[in-house]
């Protein structure tokens, strides 16, 4: 991330990305199959998270609850982590050919959390009513992602995440 903040991630190659870590391109390869994907690993880090947390909820526990949850436990994870996280944000947002990744735009996993949530409920697909629940919360989460990394933040980040999810 520091390479691709520093020179701009059309400017990095694998070749700069292994002289940095002092690692052969071999080595690089057994864990990234491209460079996008070392762009992409903390938006799936943070998917993996948000998953996790999801399925880890009690049964019966609302929709609602369960997803605002696991965001909030995703952000007090992104909060301790902001510094890298920030950085990983400006240069996805700054990245052409990763901006349009569905795996670095979370409103793209709309459907895939519906899904999660409905099948914590044995339902066999989700309602437009979840999907149209998991895409307001997502896009609040947004708005809260996007104030962090702009540094608009009151000095409680997750109390401003509150904030924005009860606000109707």
């Amino acid at each position: 991330m520091a390479l691709f903040a520093e020179h701009g991630y059309d400017h990095v190659t694998v070749a700069d990305i292994c002289a940095a870590a002092q690692i052969a391109p071999r080595t690089f390869f057994r864990y990234f199959p491209s460079k996008d994907d070392v762009l992409a690993e903390p938006m799936r880090e943070m998917t993996g998270r948000l998953t996790g947390a999801i399925d880890a909820a009690p049964p019966g526990t609302p929709d609602a609850e369960v997803l605002r949850a696991a965001l909030r436990d995703l952000a007090a994870y992104v909060v301790a982590n902001r510094q890298r996280l920030t950085t990983f944000a400006q240069v996805a947002r700054a990245a052409a050919l990763p901006r349009s990744s569905p795996l670095l735009v979370m409103a793209d996993r709309v459907r895939e959390l519906s899904e999660q949530l409905a099948g914590r409920r044995g339902a066999d697909r989700p309602t437009w009513q979840d999907r149209l629940l998991v895409a307001r919360t997502l896009a609040a989460y947004r708005i809260w992602f996007e104030d962090l990394v702009a540094g608009e933040t009151p000095a409680d980040p997750l109390a401003h995440l509150d904030d924005i999810f009860a606000t109707p």
